[in-house]
């Protein structure tokens, strides 16, 4: 493919940065830039906005109302957005479900969940992870027997992220325990108001709530919210996690932070000269630097593959991967960068006012992303089981 910028794309950057200067409001990139939490009325905000300009679902294909950009332009949004703090959007229904009911779901069901997922009438969350089933996913327990018209949910999922704000929640249940691990699991869509369904907080260290506990006892689910056929779950889950997995690699989020290291280490003094000076410091950049070069370049040439009719596989594992590593990376860059300003809470002398120091490098809370970002390697499926699925394609079955 071609990775140079054309006079069209050059053209529909400045469209992204126009939109972005007008409608992206100062208050709300500023908590973006400074990592503080976003509330659900920001999160839907900014959803509508892209919507309103038809920007919103920007990998469907038109005939679903999305807006069928091409790589180069998925790829200038993306860049653009991070560098101008604009809030990501929550992927659950967008990103992840609804390539799965366009590719799997009945017509009913992409008729009337679609265009719920763009006007934001429903919000999703995923239920996948288990207890005892997170890496291992295909070992999940809760279970969806059949009467009559209606599945009964029995179970457990965890972190469960968002879950607090969501009114639906995709699943994945075990519909036939006799059967292989995943031969026997089916794909539910399940109305979070349903009596027997209850959201367990997970606070975490920082004190945030942005996890959850979801509990189904004896739920009743339509039958019509199964997507495709009983039992053939796993097909659809593996598809869906291709798609999370390309997400999470983050690309635009990565060239926004290593230009906030470059930025910092210019500013930053390390024995009378500035830390870019410092070889070992510049190095580490330097690698960094090389490597998200390359992965925007495969970010690319995978979503080029996918628009031209392909579906992301073994690529998006290789993505995952490399894309958690090279974030990981800038958030310890710059956390190191700043030194004492990435203490995460003030000083003894101001205890009990948990407002972090002053940060007159304006990078935010520094510390409190490097270890929310901790989790990017894991979830998705852990880089480690990543690695053991490329293993196995390419060896063909040896690893």
């Amino acid at each position: 493919m071609d990775l140079s910028y054309s006079e069209e794309d050059l053209a529909f950057r400045d469209e992204v940065r126009s939109f972005l200067s007008e409608k992206l409001k100062p208050e709300l990139a500023e908590k973006v830039r400074l990592g503080r939490g976003l509330t659900k009325e920001d999160m839907e905000y900014w959803h509508s906005a892209l919507n309103s300009r038809g920007w919103l679902a920007q990998n469907w294909p038109k005939e679903f109302g999305g807006a069928e950009w091409n790589a180069v332009q998925r790829h200038i949004y993306e860049e653009e957005a991070a560098r101008a703090d604009a809030p990501r959007i929550v992927p659950f229904g967008l990103s992840m479900l609804a390539p799965v009911l366009q590719k799997f779901g009945s017509k009913e069901q992409n008729d009337y969940w679609l265009p719920r997922i763009l006007s934001g009438e429903d919000w999703w969350c995923q239920g996948y992870s288990e207890p005892g089933a997170g890496s291992d996913l295909a070992s999940l327990k809760t279970k969806a027997v059949r009467e009559g018209d209606h599945y009964i949910v029995n179970g457990q999922k965890t972190w469960t992220t968002l879950g607090q704000h969501a009114n639906m929640i995709f699943c994945l249940v075990r519909t036939d325990p006799s059967a292989k691990q995943q031969e026997g699991i089916s794909f539910l869509l399940i109305d979070m108001d349903t009596p027997g369904v209850e959201v367990r907080p997970i606070i975490l260290l920082d004190g945030t709530h942005e996890v959850n506990e979801v509990w189904f006892t004896d739920v009743k689910v339509p039958v019509e919210n199964l997507v495709g056929e009983e039992n053939k779950g796993w097909t659809y889950a593996k598809y869906l996690l291709t798609h999370e997995r390309a997400n999470i690699a983050g690309v635009g989020f990565s060239t926004a932070a290593l230009s906030t290291v470059k930025r910092v280490a210019k500013a930053v003094n390390d024995n009378g000269k500035p830390l870019m000076q410092n070889p070992h410091f510049a190095a580490r950049l330097a690698k960094v630097e090389m490597e998200l070069m390359a992965l925007s370049t495969f970010n690319m040439r995978m979503i080029a593959a996918a628009g031209a009719g392909g579906a992301p596989g073994l690529e998006a594992s290789m993505l995952k991967i490399k894309g958690s590593e090279v974030r990981q990376e800038l958030n310890d860059l710059t956390r190191r960068a700043i030194g004492p300003y990435a203490m995460p809470f003030a000083s003894e002398a101001l205890e009990g006012s948990n407002q972090p120091i002053p940060d007159p490098f304006d990078v935010g809370d520094a510390t409190g992303e490097y270890f929310n970002n901790r989790k990017i390697s894991i979830f998705g499926g852990s880089n480690e089981i990543q690695k053991n699925i490329i293993a196995k394609v390419t060896l063909g079955g040896r690893a």
